[in-house]
Formats: C-alpha cells, sequence, structure tokens
C-alpha cells in the first residue's frame, strides 16, 4: 500500500470518535441539516475504518504465517495463509484506494439527460434517437424511472432534441462521463448505393439540482412561453396550451416542457431543466478554466468534444478518451452500457489517485 494512503487511513479512527462524539451532541442533534450531514460522513467513515481495521488484520496474519514458514510441519499450512492473505489484502488495498477517493456531490443525485441531432440531416436525428433509446434501456436494466421531458420528433424518426429525466440511485454518478459528441458510422436507411455516412448527435448529462441549492432565479430574467403540445393525434390531441417554454434572456438558454397536462406542472419541470441547464454552464465553464492548467484523461464533457465513434459495419464500439474498444454494438445499442461505464470509471479513479499522489 502506499505511504500516503496509510497516512491517511490513519487519521479515520480518530475523526470516527470526534464524529460520535458531535452527533451526540444536544446542539447538534436539535439541528437537523448538521445531524444529517455528521450522520452521512459517520456512514462513509466507518465504513472506511471498517476495512481498514480488516487490512490491518490481515497484515498481522501474513506476518504470522511467514513466521510460520521456519517450522516444517506448518509450512504447507502457512504457505495456504500467505496466499490467502496477500490475495486479501490486494482486494483490500484497491478498495480502500476507491473509498479514499473524493467524491463529487452530485454523483448520487438524478439527472437530466440532453440529446440534440448534430451534423448528418435525417440520418443524425435517427441516431439521437438511437441514442435515446440505448440509454433508456440501460436505465431500465438499472431499475431506474424514465421521463420524457421534452421532445422535438424528426420527419424521418428520431428526434431533433430530446431531454430526459433519469431517477434513481446514483444516476448521474454512472452517467456524467457520457457528456460530449457521439458520432456513427453506417449506411444510412435512405443511401440507395449502400455507402457509409458519418452522422454526429450531442449528449449533455446534468445533475438534477437540489432544491436547497439550485441556482434562484430572477422572474425579471425569464421569458416564459405556453404553447400547444405535440401529442398522438386523435382522442390524445392536446387542445389547450399546457406545453410551457422557459428563456433565460440572459443566457439565452431555453427549456421546455411538455410531459404533464397541467401548465401549472410543466411550468415547474421547465424550471428544473433551465436551473440544471444554468448549473451545468457553470460546471463547464469551471471545467475549462481547470483544463487551462491540466487536461484530464476524461475531458470536461464539453459536448464538443468527440468522445466516441459507433461503427456499425465492424460492429464495433470505440471510446477514444480512454482508447477502448468493443466488438459488441448491437448489446451497446440495447443498452449494455456496464461495461463502458466501469472503464470510463476505472479511469476517472486513476487520475484521481494520480493527482493524490502528486498532492503526497
Amino acid at each position: 500500500m502506499h505511504h500516503f494512503l496509510r497516512h491517511r487511513l490513519a487519521g479515520v479512527s480518530e475523526r470516527l470518535a470526534e464524529l460520535d462524539f458531535l452527533l451526540a451532541q444536544p446542539d447538534v442533534m436539535a439541528d437537523m441539516s448538521q445531524f444529517m450531514a455528521l450522520s452521512r460522513e459517520h456512514t462513509e467513515v466507518a465504513a472506511v475504518a471498517g476495512r481498514w481495521a480488516r487490512y490491518q488484520q490481515r497484515e498481522r496474519d501474513l506476518g504470522a504465517a511467514q513466521d510460520m514458514l521456519a517450522d516444517a510441519d506448518m509450512a504447507d499450512l502457512a504457505r495456504e495463509e500467505i496466499a490467502a492473505a496477500q490475495a486479501e489484502l490486494a482486494e483490500l488495498d484497491a478498495e480502500l484506494q476507491r473509498m479514499l477517493l473524493p467524491k463529487d456531490p452530485d454523483d448520487a443525485r438524478n439527472a437530466f439527460l440532453e440529446i440534440r441531432a448534430g451534423t448528418g440531416g435525417d440520418e443524425s436525428a435517427l441516431f439521437a434517437g438511437d441514442l435515446a433509446r440505448m440509454y433508456t434501456r440501460y436505465a431500465q436494466g438499472r431499475g431506474w424511472r424514465v421521463e420524457v421531458m421534452s421532445e422535438s420528433p424528426a420527419e424521418l424518426g428520431g428526434y431533433k432534441e430530446v431531454v430526459l429525466r433519469m431517477a434513481g440511485e446514483g444516476v448521474y454518478g454512472l452517467l456524467r462521463f457520457e457528456s460530449g459528441g457521439h458520432r456513427v458510422q453506417r449506411v444510412p436507411v435512405t443511401e440507395t448505393q449502400g455507402r457509409i455516412h458519418t452522422s454526429a448527435a450531442t449528449v449533455a448529462v446534468m445533475p438534477e439540482p437540489d432544491e436547497a441549492q439550485a441556482i434562484t432565479l430572477n422572474p425579471a430574467d425569464l421569458r416564459i412561453d405556453t404553447f400547444r403540445a405535440s401529442g398522438a393525434g386523435g382522442q390524445h390531441i392536446n387542445k389547450t396550451d399546457s406545453a410551457v417554454r422557459v428563456v433565460h434572456l440572459p443566457t439565452g438558454l431555453v427549456a421546455e416542457c411538455q410531459d404533464g397536462r397541467s401548465q401549472h406542472a410543466n411550468k415547474a419541470q421547465a424550471l428544473r431543466v433551465l436551473q440544471a441547464r444554468l448549473q451545468d454552464k457553470e460546471r463547464s465553464e469551471r471545467a475549462a478554466r481547470e483544463a487551462a492548467t491540466r487536461k484530464g484523461l476524461i475531458g470536461s464533457g464539453d459536448r464538443s468534444d468527440r468522445i466516441r465513434t459507433y461503427n456499425f459495419p465492424q460492429g464495433r464500439v470505440t471510446d477514444h478518451r480512454i482508447n477502448l474498444t468493443l466488438y459488441k454494438l448491437a448489446l451497446v445499442m440495447e443498452g449494455d452500457l456496464q461495461d463502458i461505464v466501469d472503464a470510463l470509471q476505472a479511469a476517472h479513479q486513476a487520475e484521481q489517485m494520480a493527482e493524490l499522489e502528486g498532492q503526497a
């Protein structure tokens, strides 16, 4: 184990004792927000302390087993114990590294997923629809709830733009690295000569704002329009102007919602999407400033970055940030994204670990 990790772990037990003391204080117990924040930290610190205690125990077991090697009668048993202790220590080392890495407080939040057709005309809109279906299938596989907040269908199918809300455990933390430009290479349905075309769509993943921390919107900065929501036709046609469009005048950012039949509910949802977009704008600008001095492997999530290529003739998907290529495109398009998500998480954790080592 790295020396700097041991140094950080040495203070875990002390912090746990501090938290035990603080949580027993009457003034802390009377302040529910402070009590909840300390309770969450206590849960995290206690988990690290437990794994660190187990690591230290297995180190002692390993030392005892190595001492037993000198005894011929116990040598075989000692070798078995050494192998078992070394294997578990390696697992605990990796686990403790992950537990000590800085956590983004937004990782546990729900997320808005915005997909827009890019270059490529009708084909890019069809690809945007394919991406929406891919992420929806992935979300359903994880038991998340998916809502269509707004959509702008294209004439030949797919979307010019669609905004999805995904609610569940750790949505933003798992999807945060999907932001960026997605490129597809395939023969479009409109192509008569079988030529491969390249089209693109952009994805933006935004954490749903916490009500207590959401950006305060000045009503004077907003223009709110109502319009008739598009529907399936027939008896489903919306005969009232229940759809809502909110424009943030200082930035020009726009959010729409037509999911519900209530204008009031749609306005509330559109405002939430607008707040998420404003926070995402601030986050992107901050990341761009940081990238001026250090360019991360994963990147800032700027949607101008080309992050991934979906090549249908070869059946492959390639994430350019981490040089990952998988020859399972059909499964990926059906929502089997976990291998990609896991690889991106691992690369991000490796970046964080390198930063921590550099600071040690």
